[in-house]
């Protein structure tokens, strides 16, 4: 009798899970290992009908994989080999957590939803983790990552089921290391000692990076897939050529032979993730609202606008690659490469995706490099373009006059249309612990983003 798969539980069924690590053990199976298999579902009640589509489909679903020169391919991906209907106590998502032959649980989670202050503490004050944290009290599931995972280990602990890796696939910078202290301090509000030392005895947390541009997939992508293939697929997605992962080799119960198909297995993540970070991330967002500002739908509109695409280039030449260096990474190739992505017009990946949830990409993604070069007295003109776009982004937030609805998960509305409501709004969003941290307020980074708002509304009435 051959001996069932070991189990990969994935928390979260989105675009990306699906374009990323579900592709990776598809090729790894692919070669001839079906030593491990996907499982997953949703902790919200979101995206009902793909995930409907997905159970009906067993899992499978067609990728439309497009490359630079345009050439596409299209693959049903089969990795995914259950998948659980949301309900509210998680029950299905629990008892597979409980089971032995899973060695990992997988979570891909937006960087507000760690709910992470500047100074890695959790911030109890959002009402979705101090509802979590009540429920849990009482032994109840949340929708919360923290709440999710106490209630899975709990009953993995109580069964006796063994060791388990925690494994973040996701944009959080150092995601093992934060999300696991997260956790822990989830745990402690609970005054749950003995789950706490569970879990630090019997599991693991690696850092990791993941790479791949992968749009919210649109109806034209599922009618794309049927002219192409004659399958008619409600959870038909599509992504880049593009693809990368990297992860830090610490696992508690086992892993696929990643490596095998091109997974990056290192010591150390910290130099991958910091170059994908300020060099994509960062360069991401700065297209997304300089695009909108100037009118554009899609990133690709953006890279390819000359002044835009300057600004990200110099953002990345000037203050960001400085900082990052030395590196095992070519860096100026890195920026080149990562811009050509984004010019790829047939991915079409939009910029009210990518402009959301700035709240966070602040000061996750930018924040850092102003501080790294302050400290070392350097000049931060160059990415003081990336706050005053967002400033002035905002700005058309707060007067209704954006295109499409903007999401912040980490935003407090009062506090972003207070900082627009200022007689010196400049001052106003420089002088935000929860962007800046300890450099809020410093009068060099007041000064630089002054002088970026001027070359910004510059740019900004050349597209009048």
């Amino acid at each position: 009798m051959n001996q069932a798969p070991f189990v990969m539980l994935h928390l979260g069924l989105g675009s990306f899970h699906r374009a990323h690590q579900a592709v990776y053990l598809h090729a790894l199976q692919q070669t001839g290992d079906l030593g491990w298999a996907l499982e997953g579902g949703h902790l919200r009640d979101d995206m009902p009908d793909v995930i409907e589509a997905l159970r009906h489909q067993g899992g499978a679903y067609m990728l439309e994989t497009v490359a630079p020169d345009g050439q596409v391919r299209y693959e049903r991906i089969t990795s995914i080999r259950r998948v659980y209907p949301f309900e509210p106590s998680l029950s299905g998502l629990i008892e597979a957590a409980a089971q032995p032959n899973t060695r990992i649980i997988s979570f891909t989670v937006t960087e507000a939803g760690y709910y992470l202050d500047a100074r890695n503490e959790l911030d109890f004050s959002f009402p979705d983790l101090s509802a979590d944290v009540a429920a849990a009290q009482q032994q109840r599931p949340g929708g919360t990552i923290y709440g999710a995972l106490t209630a899975m280990l709990r009953e993995r602990m109580r069964r006796g089921s063994g060791p388990v890796t925690l494994l973040n696939c996701d944009n959080l910078r150092h995601n093992g290391d934060r999300s696991r202290s997260g956790l822990l301090q989830f745990i402690d509000r609970l005054g749950d000692a003995a789950l706490r030392a569970w879990v630090e005895t019997h599991t693991t947390s690696p850092n990791a990076m993941v790479d791949r541009i992968t749009p919210r997939p649109t109806d034209a992508v599922r009618q794309r897939v049927l002219a192409a293939t004659g399958v008619d697929d409600p959870a038909a997605l599509m992504g880049e050529q593009f693809i990368q992962w990297v992860i830090e080799d610490r696992f508690a119960a086992g892993r696929p032979a990643w490596e095998a198909v091109g997974v990056e297995m290192v010591d150390s993540v910290a130099p991958y993730e910091e170059a994908k970070i300020r060099l994509l991330n960062a360069t991401h967002s700065c297209i997304a609202w300089a695009g909108t500002l100037r009118g554009y739908d899609y990133i690709h509109e953006g890279t390819r606008d000359a002044a835009i695409r300057q600004m990200a280039f110099a953002y990345a030449t000037d203050d960001a690659i400085p900082v990052l260096s030395p590196s095992p990474l070519d860096l100026a190739n890195y920026r080149d490469t990562v811009l050509d992505r984004f010019a790829n017009a047939a991915i079409r990946d939009t910029n009210q995706r990518v402009a959301m949830d700035g709240f966070s990409k602040i000061p996750g993604f930018i924040a850092p490099t102003v501080r790294e070069r302050l400290a070392r007295g350097e000049s931060i003109d160059s990415v003081a373009m990336l706050p005053a776009l967002f400033l002035a982004f905002l700005q058309r937030w707060r007067r209704g006059a954006l295109p499409y609805d903007y999401q912040d998960q980490a935003m407090d509305p009062s506090v972003a249309a207070a900082v627009c409501d200022a007689d010196d709004p400049v001052s106003a969003l420089a002088a935000l612990p929860v962007l800046w941290g300890a450099q809020a307020g410093d009068a060099r980074l007041v000064a630089a983003l002054r002088q970026a708002s001027a070359r910004v509304a510059a740019f900004i009435n050349q597209a009048s």
